[in-house]
C-alpha cells in the first residue's frame, strides 16, 4: 500500500471513530434528557436533577470495562476463596472490632434478633470493616450501566432511588461514592436495598451506612431479619456424607426435612426448627467438606447468589462468635 493511500485508510478510520463517539454523545444526551423528566416526574427535586444530571454526564468507560469483564467462576477453588475470605487477618480484625464495637453489637443484636458476628462476617467481607468501600461516582456508575449495561431496566430503577436517597438528604452528591455497581456504603447495600433497608439507628435524622457505624450494623441487622433471620439456628453444620452417598441430592435447591437426611445417613444435630427443609451443600465439590444448611443461609444467598460467598460468610461468623 501507498503512503498516500495509507494516510487516506487512516483518515477514513479516524473520521468512522469520530462519528461513533458523536453518535453515542447525541443517544446519550437523548437518553439523558428522558431519565431526567422521568425523575422530575417521579417527585425528585429539579433542582437536585440538574445537578446529578448534567448535559456534561458521559458514561463512564472503567465501568462499562469492568461489566463486561469474565466472573472468576472455575478459575478459582472454594478453598482459595475460603483462605481469601476467612483470612487470619479478617478473623483477627473482626475480633478487634468486635470487642470496640461490644455494647453497640449486642444492642443491636437484641432489637434485631440477628447475633453479632453475622452483622461483623458481612461488614468484614463486604468492605473490610469499613475500610474500603469503593471510590466510584455512584450516580454515574449507574447511570452508564442504566443507558448501556445487560440491565438497563434493572439499573435505571437503581439510579431512580439512588437520586431519592439524595432528595431525602440522607447523602450529599459528593459524598454518594460505592463500588462500580453502584452497591453504597460500608454494607455495599444497592439504592434498592438501601430504601428497603437503610436504618437511622441514632435518630440524627439520616441514614448514614457511608460513614455511621450504628447505623450500618442496624441496616445490616434489618436486612436479615426482615428476610426472615432465625436468630436460635446456626447458617449451617457441617456433616460427613458416606463414600456411596448419592451426589443428586447435594444442591441448594434439593431441599427436605431432617426426618429424610437421617435416613441417607446424614447425622444432624437437633439446631434446626422442626418441619424445616434443609439442603445439602458442597461449594468446594465431591470430596471436600459438606454442610447441612436451612432457612438462614438462604438469607446469606439473597445477600449474595453465591454458594462460596454465603459458605465463606458463615464460617467467618462461626471464627468471630463468642
Amino acid at each position: 500500500m501507498s503512503r498516500i493511500n495509507l494516510v487516506s485508510g487512516l483518515a477514513f478510520i479516524a473520521a468512522l471513530f469520530a462519528c461513533s463517539v458523536c453518535a453515542r454523545a447525541e443517544n446519550f444526551d437523548g437518553w439523558l434528557g428522558s431519565l431526567r423528566a422521568e425523575a422530575v416526574q417521579q417527585g425528585i427535586s429539579s433542582a437536585l436533577v440538574a445537578r446529578a444530571l448534567p448535559d456534561t454526564l458521559r458514561p463512564d468507560d472503567r465501568v462499562m470495562r469492568l461489566d463486561h469483564q469474565q466472573p472468576e467462576g472455575g478459575t478459582i477453588s472454594f478453598q482459595q476463596y475460603k483462605n481469601r475470605i476467612v483470612s487470619s487477618f479478617r478473623v483477627r480484625e473482626g475480633n478487634r472490632k468486635y470487642l470496640k464495637y461490644n455494647y453497640l453489637l449486642r444492642k443491636i443484636s437484641r432489637s434485631y434478633g440477628v447475633p453479632p458476628q453475622y452483622i461483623l462476617a458481612l461488614w468484614g467481607i463486604e468492605t473490610s470493616y469499613g475500610r474500603y468501600s469503593g471510590g466510584f461516582n455512584t450516580i454515574r456508575s449507574l447511570a452508564t450501566l442504566a443507558y448501556e449495561g445487560d440491565r438497563r431496566r434493572f439499573f435505571r430503577m437503581e439510579l431512580l432511588d439512588a437520586l431519592r436517597i439524595v432528595n431525602h438528604g440522607d447523602i450529599s452528591l459528593g459524598q454518594m461514592k460505592g463500588s462500580w455497581a453502584g452497591a453504597m456504603g460500608q454494607c455495599q447495600f444497592m439504592p434498592s436495598s438501601y430504601e428497603k433497608y437503610a436504618q437511622d439507628y441514632d435518630k440524627d435524622g439520616k441514614r448514614d451506612i457511608w460513614h455511621n457505624e450504628g447505623d450500618v450494623f442496624a441496616s445490616t441487622a434489618a436486612y436479615l431479619s426482615d428476610n426472615g433471620w432465625r436468630a436460635k439456628e446456626p447458617w449451617g453444620v457441617r456433616v460427613f456424607l458416606k463414600k456411596n452417598f448419592n451426589n443428586k441430592l447435594i444442591g441448594i435447591n434439593f431441599k427436605k426435612p431432617l426426618e429424610f437426611w437421617r435416613r441417607q445417613g446424614v447425622r444432624v444435630p437437633p439446631v434446626f426448627a422442626p418441619g424445616e427443609l434443609l439442603s445439602v451443600v458442597q461449594p468446594g465439590g465431591k470430596g471436600y467438606k459438606a454442610y447441612i444448611v436451612g432457612k438462614n443461609y438462604r438469607i446469606l444467598l439473597n445477600w449474595n447468589s453465591s454458594t462460596y460467598f454465603a459458605t465463606a460468610a458463615g464460617l467467618l461468623a462461626d471464627a468471630l462468635k463468642r
